[in-house]
């Protein structure tokens, strides 16, 4: 579709960039005491285009702009996610202390435009246009993570982010230039068919290509080995920066990694069908597995480890990595169901528990996981959400996250024996972050002492938990109509130019 006949379809696009602009020209004319009303119009703007892409076909598949990206359910689905999360993000970014020190009109007018190169990057069929969006992505977070600039800390996270991130966007960028050379092109939905001509003498170098093509897919979502910048930069960044980071930046990231690799490794019509083959040669599926075994492993080892409680949760997020990526080289619609149904429960927890450590920091001015002592008694609000969220988070049943993991490890046995091996090291692990997951539950309600004077948030943050503890254990019981929402998702655009 040319430019002209693809603006009716990208109107949520546009009317996100829309508000970037106004918040960067509004921050312009407010006083520093007003700047946080900046936050509620980009709220505004982002709610209008969620609403725009409501109104949306959810059936419409189609490329637009001369074929770099393209709308289909698939990609749909993902902006909701990308909307959502940072609508709540922006909210908890203002009932936070720590961003009263600095002005924050354009760091929301940043968060604004990390949805656009999310929404690109849910949408790329080109390797330019795969490129562009997940730099524009990538040097926002490095803006945001660094915007404490008065603070040692968050400078040295901003430092480390952009080292890796540079390094990372380097190997990818050999990749795709690899991946081009071999086939000529440098359109996706041709890249399959051009892979799968390609002949046996081809098989080293396109190997070496998907390598470096997942180093920068893994940086993006944080997969060991490329998982070193995630606890100096989530310890070091703005906590609603940080939970921000850990969910919507790595939800894009896998929902590129999806489309990539399906189309390009898969057969002609990945995601159209219940079950699809990998092309041979490539040994991706069983990098991935072996990815996700690692990811898993390290970060719940290393996160037993860890008593400030925004490292534990940077580690935990590489773990949650590892779990989604088990379900991606099964080729099947019940292994991609899987991953977007733990992505959509994993936002609501990840960030409710990195809330909370917001109402700690703000009430009792600590990070450390021994400091929560006696927390579920002082303030018994914080402590049965904070329950909820490491009981969701383990994935203990009635919640949200015992459902979504129920779903990972199903599309593992139902996609063969050669997956079973991987399951065991999954549920083996989730054993394992029981352990420190329910050290938070321990510290707040087995140690410390009783107060007479309960604390108990109110007004907007008292909304903000509550936005986020209700669905995820509505979503342990009840989640009928979100796996109907995510089910109409599973279609990719696969019929080329």
């Amino acid at each position: 579709m040319g430019n002209i006949q693809s603006i009716s379809y990208f109107i949520p696009e546009l009317i996100v960039t829309a508000t970037v602009l106004v918040a960067v020209v509004a921050d312009l004319f407010t006083s520093t005491r007003k700047v946080h009303k900046i936050g509620y119009l980009v709220i505004g703007g982002l709610a209008i285009a969620a609403f725009a892409l409501w109104l949306s076909s959810p059936e419409d598949s189609s490329t637009l702009f001369l074929g770099t990206i393209v709308i289909d359910p698939f990609s749909r689905i993902f902006k909701f996610i990308f909307l959502l999360a940072t609508i709540v993000a922006v909210m908890m970014s203002l009932n936070s202390d720590e961003l009263n020190s600095v002005r924050t009109g354009e760091y929301y007018a940043l968060m604004a435009a990390m949805v656009l190169g999310m929404s690109l990057m849910a949408s790329s069929v080109d390797l330019i246009m795969i490129y562009l969006s997940i730099e524009v992505v990538s040097i926002v977070s490095f803006i945001l993570a660094g915007y404490l600039r008065t603070q040692v800390r968050s400078n040295e996270a901003a430092l480390k982010y952009v080292i890796y991130g540079a390094f990372s966007s380097g190997l990818m960028l050999y990749g795709l230039s690899l991946l081009y050379g071999l086939t000529g092109t440098t359109k996706v939905l041709e890249l399959g068919s051009a892979v799968a001509a390609l002949g046996p003498g081809s098989d080293l170098p396109l190997t070496a290509a998907t390598i470096l093509i997942m180093a920068g897919f893994g940086y993006k979502v944080a997969v060991v080995p490329f998982h070193f910048w995630t606890p100096d930069v989530y310890e070091g960044a703005p906590t609603p920066v940080t939970a921000y980071l850990s969910v919507a930046p790595k939800a894009a990231g896998f929902a590129l990694l999806i489309r990539f690799f399906n189309s390009v490794f898969g057969e002609e019509q990945p995601l159209n069908g219940a079950v699809w083959e990998a092309i041979e040669g490539v040994p991706w599926q069983d990098i991935l597995m072996v990815l996700a075994a690692v990811t898993m492993t390290v970060g719940n080892l290393i996160a037993i480890q860890q008593d400030n409680i925004k490292r534990l949760l940077a580690y935990s997020s590489i773990a949650h990595a590892g779990y989604i990526l088990m379900a991606v080289p099964v080729l099947s619609q019940e292994g991609i169901y899987a991953i977007i149904f733990y992505i959509i429960v994993y936002l609501f927890m990840q960030l409710g528990a990195f809330f909370l450590a917001i109402v700690v920091s703000n009430r009792y001015e600590t990070e450390n996981i021994d400091d929560y002592s006696g927390i579920g008694w002082k303030s018994p609000y914080i402590g049965f959400f904070m329950a909820i969220f490491m009981f969701s988070l383990t994935g203990i049943p009635p919640t949200a996250g015992f459902i979504g993991k129920m779903y990972l490890f199903a599309a593992l046995i139902n996609g063969g024996s050669q997956f079973y091996w991987l399951a065991i090291v999954g549920v083996l692990n989730s054993v394992i972050s029981l352990y420190y997951y329910m050290r938070v539950i321990k510290v707040m309600y087995f140690e410390g002492e009783r107060e007479k004077d309960l604390y108990r948030p109110v007004g907007a943050s008292a909304a903000i938990i509550l936005a986020t503890g209700i669905p995820s254990i509505i979503f342990g019981i009840r989640w009928s109509f979100l796996a109907d929402w995510v089910n109409s998702s599973l279609k990719f655009f696969v019929s080329g130019f």
